[in-house]
C-alpha cells in the first residue's frame, strides 16, 4: 500500500542513517523542490544485471572510444555569490553559448556513461547512468552503495534495495528535468542568471525559486572545445552543493525500455 511519510523528506532519510551513504546527497540535491514523498515497496529488479545475461550489450564500456579514467570533478567555490535578478542581461557572447548548449542538450535522445559524485561532505561515490529523452534516466550506484533513481518520463523514484523501498516523487519538481527534455531553450525554458566561460568550461546557471522550499541552482557545465556535458552541481536551499562528473559518454546505445519502467504494485525482493 501506497502511504505518505509525515516527516520532511530530508529527516526520512536521515533517519536511515550511513547505510545509504553518499549515494543519498545527490538524491537529496535532485529532489530541492519537494518536501515529502511517497514510499512503496521496491518492485523487482530490472530485467538486467550487473554480470552478463541480456543485459550485456548495455553494460560494457560506456564509450565507443578508449575508456576514460574518472575525472576529478570540479567542485564550485562555496563562497561564490551568484547574481540573482530579473533584471538580469547577458551579451551576444554569452547567448550564442547558451544556444550552444541547448542545442547539444536538445540533440541528445539517448546518452550513456560512467559518472563520480562529490557530495557536500565530500566524500565520492560513483556508477552508472542512461539516460532516453523524454524524461526516462536511470542512475546505479557501484557496490556497496544500494540506491538505484529511476525517472519514467512522469515520476522519479530512489530505490533502496537493502531496506526494500523506493520514494516516489514527481519528475515535475526535480531540476532532472531540464536535463531530459526532449527539446529546450535555456533561455527561454528556465530561469539562465549566470552564463561563464574560461578555456575548459561554459557554464550556465539555472536558479528555481519555490514558494515553500526556497531557491535552488543547477550549474550546467559544457567543454568549451567539444561541448559536451562535463559535470553538473545541484545546490540546494540549504545552500549545499552536490556535484556529479560524467565520462565514457556514448549517445549511440540503444536501451531498453525496462529499465526505465518503474513498478509500484507490492513485490518483494526476490532471494538472493
Amino acid at each position: 500500500m501506497i502511504r505518505t511519510p509525515k516527516i520532511p523528506f530530508a529527516a526520512s532519510f536521515a533517519a536511515r542513517g550511513a547505510r545509504v551513504g553518499g549515494a543519498l546527497l545527490i538524491t537529496a540535491s535532485l529532489l530541492t523542490a519537494t518536501s515529502y514523498a511517497q514510499s512503496v515497496p521496491v518492485p523487482k529488479p530490472a530485467p538486467k544485471g550487473r554480470d552478463g545475461g541480456s543485459a550485456d550489450t548495455l553494460r560494457g564500456p560506456a564509450t565507443t572510444g578508449a575508456t576514460q579514467a574518472p575525472p576529478n570533478p570540479i567542485i564550485p567555490d562555496p563562497r561564490r555569490n551568484v547574481p540573482s535578478s530579473i533584471f538580469q542581461t547577458f551579451d551576444a557572447t554569452q547567448k550564442a553559448q547558451a544556444a550552444k548548449a541547448s542545442a547539444y542538450l536538445s540533440s541528445m535522445q539517448t546518452l550513456v556513461g560512467n559518472f563520480v559524485q562529490v557530495g557536500p561532505d565530500g566524500n565520492k561515490t560513483q556508477g552508472d547512468f542512461y539516460i532516453q529523452k523524454p524524461g526516462k534516466m536511470r542512475v546505479e550506484y557501484d557496490p556497496p552503495n544500494p540506491i538505484d533513481i529511476i525517472a519514467d518520463g512522469s515520476s522519479l523514484v530512489v530505490r533502496d534495495r537493502k531496506l526494500a523501498t523506493q520514494d516516489v516523487y514527481p519528475l515535475s519538481q526535480t531540476p532532472l528535468r531540464f536535463l531530459l527534455s526532449d527539446r529546450i531553450d535555456l533561455m527561454k525554458d528556465t530561469n539562465v542568471i549566470g552564463v561563464t566561460a574560461d578555456d575548459m568550461f561554459v557554464s550556465v546557471t539555472i536558479e528555481e525559486k519555490q514558494a515553500l522550499v526556497g531557491t535552488s541552482r543547477l550549474l550546467l557545465m559544457f567543454g568549451a572545445k567539444d561541448g559536451q556535458l562535463k559535470q553538473w552541481t545541484v545546490t540546494d536551499p540549504q545552500g549545499y552543493d552536490t556535484t556529479f562528473a560524467v565520462y565514457n559518454l556514448d549517445s549511440t546505445k540503444k536501451l531498453d525500455p525496462g529499465m526505465f519502467k518503474i513498478d509500484f504494485t507490492n513485490y518483494s525482493v526476490p532471494p538472493g
